[in-house]
């Protein structure tokens, strides 16, 4: 799969959570040979995603499936068989690689602050990284408070359903599952960036 350096920042990810129950749905109905827009199409037909409002049935299936196919096939593989932790943790993984910002956030800023034992997280930190990048950035600049308010909240909601961070605002270590930990390393070990001391914990197994 592809990293996310050099990718535009798409900020359209400020819908609901990680979606770990309706992700596993999505992906069950998912075969090999089927487009992903196939089979987001049959997800609506087949009511895999629960809601009443059919529009926002469609914007979240969009986003799930925005997400899993940025996996592999083997992590697919592992994602639908997998534990509730795995399933975590493989879709924090696919956010991380749909969204630019998203990844750079938990290299930058969680692995970073977790490895100099900073672990503590505001949403302070959020704002000025947003700041720095939209610098660089027109699209980031040009993001209205309230969006940037709506991002916020889901980014902080994605970490602590992803196990990334705690109830309280703390980063957590890595506990990643030795399959998630060579599912990743085996394509790319560097990803395991995206998780908070991920590294440190391949060394050890």
């Amino acid at each position: 799969m592809e990293g996310v350096t050099g990718q535009p920042y798409l900020m359209s990810f400020g819908t609901g959570g990680l979606f770990i129950n309706e992700s596993a749905a999505v992906a069950r109905l998912h075969t090999p040979d089927e487009s992903w827009d196939a089979t987001a199409a049959r997800a609506r037909q087949s009511g895999a995603f629960p809601v009443r409002k059919a529009n926002s049935a469609q914007r979240s299936i969009r986003e799930i499936v925005n997400r899993l196919k940025r996996l592999s096939d083997d992590e697919l593989a592992l994602f639908v068989d997998g534990e509730r932790s795995e399933q975590a943790a493989l879709l924090w993984l696919a956010s991380c690689r749909a969204y630019r910002f998203i990844g750079e956030f938990a290299v930058e800023v969680l692995n970073e602050r977790f490895l100099s034992l900073r672990t503590t997280l505001s949403y302070d930190d959020f704002d000025t990284f947003l700041a720095a990048k939209a610098e660089w950035s027109p699209k980031l600049a040009g993001l209205s408070n309230s969006t940037r308010a709506k991002l916020r909240a889901v980014l902080f909601r994605l970490m602590r359903e992803g196990e990334i961070l705690s109830p309280d605002d703390r980063i957590l270590g890595a506990m990643l599952s030795a399959r998630v930990l060579t599912t990743i390393g085996a394509g790319h070990p560097d990803e395991l960036r995206f998780f908070p001391g991920a590294e440190r914990q391949r060394g050890r197994n």
